[in-house]
């Protein structure tokens, strides 16, 4: 699963990064938020950390994440007045942590948050559209250019949006079975490959010669809109 850290400082955010990284998410750091969030249709995230030393750009921070999207949102500050904490819990952050913050305290409340994650309405995520290719979380389907629309099963959906929000990428079995069954687990590469077929017969013109959805032999899968020679 992936996090992803905002914070003015940069050793503040590389020790955020350490914490994460010890109880197994994939982190990345930023200093601007802006870029990300543009991008954030195809490189989103399960949990979203704001550290900023002015609480009022914290509170822009906040205001701009949930524009773009509803995932569990962190926030680190120095100390919060009572009618400041509850205005930026009210502005959409789901948890305000005050400085100096306790290593085994963040590990634990971002399991929490994730635990929460995984019951979330498909409806609060942002549709993607890719070329010829349409997902709708809010109707939980795909649509392919030219086609009717084809209703997914929750996790099918689940394994779609992660490959299409790391379109390009090659993610390995073990990575697909934390982010579609969640992080208490539940799946297992057998059923990723079931999922994986299962989403073919769907999407794809010939389910026997896939064109979005590749194999990548050894390594596990990827989503993609050119077609990989050394694939199947």
């Amino acid at each position: 699963m992936k996090a992803f850290i905002f914070a003015d400082d940069p050793d503040e955010g590389n020790l955020l990064k350490t914490i994460l990284g010890y109880i197994g998410l994939e982190v990345t750091v930023s200093l601007q938020l802006e870029p990300v969030l543009e991008n954030w249709p195809q490189d989103s995230a399960e949990l979203v950390i704001l550290a900023a030393d002015d609480n009022t750009v914290l509170m822009k921070k906040v205001v701009d994440v949930r524009a773009t999207t509803q995932v569990p949102l962190l926030t680190i500050a120095d100390a919060l007045p009572e009618e400041s904490l509850c205005a930026m819990l009210t502005t959409g952050a789901d948890l305000v942590l005050e400085r100096p913050v306790s290593p085994r305290v963040l590990a634990n409340y971002a399991r929490v948050l994730l635990r929460r994650s995984e019951t979330v309405p498909a409806f609060v995520l942002t549709s993607l559209e890719l070329d010829e290719i349409t997902l709708n979380p809010s109707t939980r389907t795909v649509t392919v250019a030219g086609q009717e629309p084809r209703r997914l099963t929750h996790l099918e959906f689940r394994l779609l949006y992660v490959l299409m929000t790391n379109r390009e990428q090659v993610l390995p079995a073990d990575t697909i079975v934390d982010r579609v069954w969640g992080y208490n687990g539940g799946g297992d590469r057998d059923l990723v490959r079931g999922l994986i077929s299962r989403l073919r017969r769907k999407l794809e013109p010939d389910p026997e010669q896939p064109c979005f959805i590749q194999t990548i032999t050894g390594v596990g899968y990827m989503f993609t809109l050119e077609p990989q020679p050394d694939s199947f």
